[in-house]
């Protein structure tokens, strides 16, 4: 894999994630629907267990392609910042509810 096309996949995991939890959170604040809630919470599971796997996928391959390792461990800090915007969705949503 090249370091752009390293870098886009942690890109389209963020983007991913972070679109679907803005879906959930407003989505419920705005219709108050409880399947928003309900939805945003499994996202919040396996979105993050999403996040981990692929976090530990690009770091294996980093390990074991020593020229890739920049690129893997920018890609693994772009995931990163989504599990801590999760944790602060989960608080605001367990706030609310």
């Amino acid at each position: 894999m090249k370091d752009h096309q390293i870098i886009n996949l942690g890109k389209y995991i963020f983007g991913l994630c972070f679109a679907l939890g803005n879906i959930c959170l407003f989505g419920y604040l705005i219709t108050k629907i409880d399947d928003f809630a309900y939805y945003g919470f499994l996202l919040l599971v396996f979105g993050t267990a999403l996040n981990l796997f692929v976090a530990l996928v690009l770091l294996i391959y980093g390990i074991t392609h020593e020229p890739k390792s920049d690129a893997c461990l920018k890609s693994i800090s772009i995931m990163l910042i989504n599990i801590s915007i999760a944790i602060l969705y989960a608080v605001i949503g367990l706030n609310i509810i």
